[in-house]
């Protein structure tokens, strides 16, 4: 392996993120450290159960792990692309489980998402009605008084894209899931945040504005409930985070963005890896699994599948101990194609 890889692909966690090499002069940044800093980021009692088993469970492919290192030194966005069920979103989870980079900050995309969603936000309702509030408790309508309804940063926090944009020590991971679903300006609105690594909140500039000093404010940070402290109303990362923008192939993405990306093209697995995914996941029989295994790259053949279909046929034919041919009926009803157009059916 080149001596400037840190990942892998074993998922054995280990602190290889040390070893990553300084970055190119021109993707170097310098955000101030974290007061205080953030808690150890190998901690998996923050990780969901099922997030963990898919980190533990990946398989990863040489072109994957060489593009994934390559995306780490060179601090530029992955842009995994591929069908569905072929572990784009996974492939994030297990980096960050090997490398010890925390949980994941995930963000998923939809037709209406934008930016700011992903950067920070902020109620001003919520502000509102607490000033209306306390301006209530002051006139005699409650106990306490004196609380103008706290400040603008008590009504606001990090989305995961501003969250993983903070000046951490290590490189958080940052999953934005299904870019190809966003609307079309999405992705050119990433460029320039990708590119600076920093953004400004609005918000909290007025009052760094009206100072001669450095104006903080403490906002919640996303997935966390401590606040962390934001100076003058800018963010700008230290370690610029590993960020896994997937996408099904739904459309394409203008030039100067996919220049901005490593891009990974993710296929269906052969028998080979089908056969270390199924040892991954599951406990089964071999010569169970290579009997579905199989059925299905012969049913891939002629649509598409996801692997994913066929970890559970395994595994509910596992569950249930069917005789073998209602255990091929049951797999053959939970393999269906992806594709409507494959079968004529939808269903």
């Amino acid at each position: 392996m080149p001596h400037w890889s840190v990942y892998t692909g074993n998922s054995e966690p280990h602190d290889g993120i040390s070893r990553l090499p300084a970055p190119p002069p021109w993707r170097a940044f310098d955000g101030e450290p974290l007061v205080p800093p953030p808690r150890d980021a190998d901690d998996e009692a923050a990780v969901s159960p099922d997030r963990v088993h898919r980190a533990r469970s990946y398989v990863a492919t040489p072109e994957s792990v060489e593009l994934v290192n390559a995306a780490l030194v060179l601090r530029r966005p992955l842009l995994v692309a591929g069908p569905p069920g072929t572990g784009k979103s996974s492939l994030a989870y297990a980096v960050a489980r090997e490398l010890r980079l925390g949980p994941v900050l995930r963000w998923n995309i939809t037709s209406r998402s934008t930016l700011a969603d992903g950067l920070y936000q902020y109620d001003p309702l919520s502000r509102l009605y607490a000033a209306r509030h306390a301006a209530w408790r002051e006139r005699g309508g409650g106990p306490g008084g004196g609380d103008p309804g706290g400040g603008v940063e008590d009504h606001l926090r990090l989305g995961p894209l501003g969250t993983a944009l903070l000046p951490y020590g290590r490189p958080r991971v940052l999953l934005v899931d299904e870019i190809d679903k966003s609307d079309l300006d999405l992705p050119n609105d990433l460029l320039n945040v990708l590119e600076e690594g920093q953004f400004e909140i609005p918000e909290l500039m007025p009052a760094a504005r009206h100072s001669a000093g450095d104006v903080t404010a403490e906002v919640l940070a996303d997935g966390s409930d401590a606040p962390v402290r934001v100076t003058r109303g800018r963010i700008r990362c230290r370690a610029f985070p590993f960020v896994v923008l997937t996408s099904n192939g739904e459309r394409e993405f203008p030039p100067a963005f996919l220049r901005r990306c490593v891009r990974l093209k993710l296929r269906r697995p052969g028998r080979e890896q089908l056969t270390e995914i199924v040892r991954a996941h599951l406990d089964t029989p071999p010569g169970e699994a290579e009997h579905l295994i199989d059925r299905f790259l012969t049913r891939a053949a002629d649509g598409e599948l996801a692997t994913d279909q066929l970890l559970n046929a395994l595994y509910l034919t596992g569950v249930a101990g069917l005789d073998a041919d209602s255990r091929d009926g049951l797999a053959e009803r939970l393999m269906p194609y992806l594709s409507a157009t494959a079968d004529g059916d939808g269903f």
